[in-house]
């Protein structure tokens, strides 16, 4: 295990990597961790977005401010009134999508934060495909299609496949504009699922895709046999080429997602945990889905280790903090691991969180 004064895991894999996900067992630090990790990078002179895809959405309370579905300044500070730094950041912010490289390396280290509202994700997503439904199908069915998208928000693997558009879609816009891009995760098995939805989502749309393909074959053999010039036929054409577009730029998006997840030399996963049974145990699980799946886990942080010397109390709780750290070593021999010393204050602001990182390196 590492200690202090050892190589800096996080700073190192931040050096190294265009993305980050940082998640584990709910309430073991996840957020604190992601925070602090950005601000410590952006405080080295980068440009570093910060995402939580979370629906319990604790970034803006541990940076005392509202946050929200569009990405905002979080360090430095904005000293201006906040309607017109929001206004002048999203200026910067277009600036350096349309300058690329040049406009970042100009500019010094600076966070930025957003938080993916589940709900309204859901929403435009649902919205889109109502939309496009609406337009493939005749005015009578336009009703049963409103129905039937009430009942989908609603449905199993709705809100994970909303999520992950919007993690595809920030990554294609933002990629070019930020050295980092650090992903707040949900709890473990939330997160492990979404870590292979790219890959799930890829195979069933090529699905869909193939049997659009044999539909549209079928359906010109019988059009040409019955010698059918209809112009309803055409306008039929028509539809089965839009719906091919559509699932065609799906699949690309879930591909190109998988691309980056699967690349360990762009991305890696950094498992957060407490030295505590559970999450010990559901730390190793998580570690053996991921590896599964095929994401790098680039490193492991035990958060809230008891300090030595401390009296009786703190004394014990660190002996069983150490048999869980020794079986979490045991398990996971190959993977460094940072320890996080137990903090005697809420880490809530700027200020406590550079703290919180100058344990990173």
């Amino acid at each position: 295990l590492l200690l202090k004064g050892e190589p800096a895991v996080l700073l190192d894999l931040a050096r190294r990597r265009e993305v980050l996900f940082i998640g584990g067992k709910g309430g073991v630090g996840k957020t604190s961790t992601a925070s602090a990790l950005g601000l410590r990078y952006a405080r080295g002179g980068h440009r570093v977005l910060l995402v939580s895809t979370d629906p319990a959405h604790n970034i803006g309370h541990i940076w005392e401010r509202t946050i929200g579905d569009a990405i905002v300044p979080l360090w430095p500070a904005p000293d201006e009134a906040p309607g017109r730094q929001t206004q002048q950041h999203e200026e910067q912010h277009h600036r350096g999508h349309q300058q690329g490289g040049h406009q970042r390396e100009e500019q010094p280290g600076q966070l930025d934060g957003i938080e993916i509202d589940p709900e309204l994700t859901i929403d435009r997503h649902l919205r889109q495909v109502g939309s496009t439904l609406k337009d493939l199908m005749p005015e009578h069915l336009h009703r049963q299609v409103d129905q039937h998208l009430r009942l989908s928000a609603q449905s199993p693997g709705t809100h994970e496949s909303a999520v992950l558009e919007r993690i595809a879609g920030v990554l294609e816009e933002n990629l070019g504009h930020y050295d980092l891009i650090v992903f707040d995760t949900a709890p473990t098995g939330h997160t492990a699922r979404l870590m292979a939805l790219p890959e799930i989502m890829s195979a069933w749309t090529e699905g869909l895709l193939t049997r659009r393909s044999a539909a549209e074959k079928h359906g010109a053999a019988i059009h040409s046999l019955a010698g059918d010039d209809d112009p309803e036929s055409s306008a039929g054409a028509g539809r089965d080429r839009r719906i091919r577009a559509i699932l065609t730029q799906r699949k690309q998006r879930f591909e190109r997602l998988r691309e980056v997840i699967a690349d360990s030399s762009r991305c890696s996963f950094v498992i957060v945990l407490t030295p505590e049974r559970l999450p010990v145990a559901e730390s190793i699980e998580l570690h053996e889905e991921l590896t599964r799946t095929g994401v790098d886990v680039g490193g492991v942080v035990v958060n809230r280790v008891s300090p030595a010397e401390a009296g009786d109390f703190l004394a014990a709780r660190r002996e069983a903090e150490l048999r869980q750290l020794e079986r979490l070593r045991s398990a996971l021999p190959q993977i460094p691991c940072l320890q996080v010393p137990l903090h005697q204050e809420d880490l809530v602001g700027a200020t406590a969180l550079e703290r919180l990182g100058d344990h990173f390196g």
